[in-house]
């Protein structure tokens, strides 16, 4: 039986997918998978050398297969409001003719869609091949849960939601959150009165149209969020959900960067205190602008901790674009500040995060709050400080300090604008010194929950763990759907 999985453009949706792919097969020998890949032109090169990689090293040659979809001849451009919807809808065509070739080869009898969250708009597709539909959620049960309160405000209470989000300080009450949540840690795009809005509810009505809902969570990590989550399956509004996490991709770290570069970093770690060392980055598209970078110098020199920070330049102003791969943007630096850091930080551009984050030197994670980047931290036990920059991670820093006392708060409310790039304000010397300072100074207590989420994330996927049986449920539940 032959599973299709279709990710959305962008390497940490993409990781998440391959690696929620092989837990499949590992589950269970009968089905084989084939994944189409939609490429950006913003990730091209990253996601074909990704692709490569993963050829070279299958461990199921006949069982994982990869298809890269031809790159469209006139493609949107980014960063329009509609760039990411027309993007996937000029791509179905190419999606169902992969498919239809696929079964001409003689593929296994096809048993069904695992969609990304954000591809939920294929499910017609699923539709016309008379297979299910299911979806991998791959963010936290407390952005499903935001994304089923709003969509149910709109469609079954007639709420404008436009009407709605006018106050950054206005607050709501969610199920799945202990604390009431304001709107300036709702994701941008879901507030954004234009077009985002509609569109997530769009997606969240593609959600409650599924058989079922993998999340990239597990329960002991996200308890109250995935009890909400559960309570609306028992209640027949949503299908049932599968918390299956943490995923992640904690093989070999991506090749970019030089050997030297990685070495040097790594004999440099080996040589400072245990938990001694905060670890700054900010994910594939974070950068900040000089007088920000000022700004994280001056707070950093000031704390008089030890650092390591993945420094890299931006893209042009008004580019959308990732941050340059290369070297580091050590021109925006105030006057002397590596010289006078040089016995305790060091700066690198391109950052392996996984190893780093597994070294005993790391004490601390000032992090962007990226869901993955987020799983990683807790996988390894490290504690975080929040500093946002886009999509749902203000939601997720809300989560990591308001809600489950595992992070200290930099800022919650930080927002860079993706077509922009531009901040809604500048965080200072002083906030990013206090940050620093509480998250390498916390006490035992922090330190020890920050230890147990990281025994429980293992035990989780383990035989037996809530995560493994979740797992076994989902492939049930499929196998009970092949018609």
């Amino acid at each position: 039986m032959e599973i299709v999985f279709i990710p959305s453009p962008g390497m940490g949706h993409l990781i998440s997918t391959v690696n929620m792919a092989k837990l499949i097969l590992q589950g269970d020998h009968r089905f084989s998978i084939f994944i189409i890949i939609i490429n950006s032109p913003m990730s091209f090169s990253t996601v074909n050398s990704f692709i490569d990689s993963q050829k070279r090293d299958n461990q199921y040659p006949t069982r994982l297969i990869f298809h890269t979809l031809p790159p469209l001849l006139n493609p949107p451009e980014p960063p329009s409001p509609t760039f990411f919807q027309t993007f996937r809808d000029l791509q179905k065509p190419l999606v169902k003719q992969a498919i239809e070739e696929r079964i001409q080869e003689g593929s296994p009898k096809l048993s069904g869609f695992i969609l990304d969250m954000f591809c939920t708009d294929m499910i017609d597709i699923a539709d016309q091949f008379q297979v299910p539909s299911y979806v991998f959620f791959t963010s936290g049960a407390n952005l499903l849960n935001v994304l089923f309160h709003f969509q149910s405000l709109a469609d079954d209470e007639g709420v404008d939601l436009s009407a709605e989000f006018d106050d950054p300080n206005t607050e709501f009450a969610i199920s799945g959150f202990v604390n009431p949540l304001k709107e300036k840690y709702l994701p941008a795009v879901l507030v954004d009165k234009e077009l985002g809005s509609a569109m997530l509810i769009k997606h969240a009505k593609g959600l409650r149209k599924s058989k079922g809902i993998l999340i990239n969570t597990f329960v002991e990590l996200e308890t109250i969020g995935t009890d909400a989550l559960f309570d609306l399956v028992a209640k027949g509004s949503i299908p049932p959900v599968y918390p299956v996490g943490p995923i992640l991709e904690l093989g070999k770290n991506s090749t970019s960067g030089s050997h030297q570069d990685y070495m040097s970093m790594m004999k440099w770690l080996d040589d400072q205190p245990c938990s001694s060392v905060v670890f700054l980055c900010f994910g594939s598209m974070g950068s900040f602008d000089a007088d920000q970078v000022k700004e994280i110098a001056n707070g950093l020199e000031k704390s008089g901790c030890r650092f390591l920070w993945s420094l890299r330049k931006p893209p042009p102003e008004g580019k959308f674009a990732k941050p340059s791969e290369d070297g580091t943007f050590e021109d925006a630096l105030p006057e002397g500040f590596m010289d006078r850091t040089a016995e305790r930080g060091k700066i690198i551009g391109w950052a392996p995060q996984v190893s780093i984050l597994e070294h005993f030197a790391i004490g601390g994670f000032v992090s962007h709050c990226g869901w993955n980047s987020t799983l990683e931290s807790m996988w390894f036990g490290v504690p975080m400080a929040t500093w946002p920059l886009y999509a749902e991670q203000q939601l997720n820093a809300f989560s990591l300090v308001k809600e489950l006392g595992l992070a200290v708060e930099i800022r919650m409310d930080y927002r860079r604008d993706f077509r922009s790039n531009k901040a809604n304000f500048q965080v200072t010397a002083e906030e990013i010194e206090y940050g620093v300072r509480k998250l390498m100074c916390m006490d035992d207590g922090a330190r020890n929950r920050a230890s147990e989420i990281r025994r429980k994330s293992r035990k989780a996927l383990e035989d037996g763990g809530s995560s493994h049986k979740s797992l076994r449920r989902f492939i049930e539940h499929v196998l009970s759907n092949v018609g």
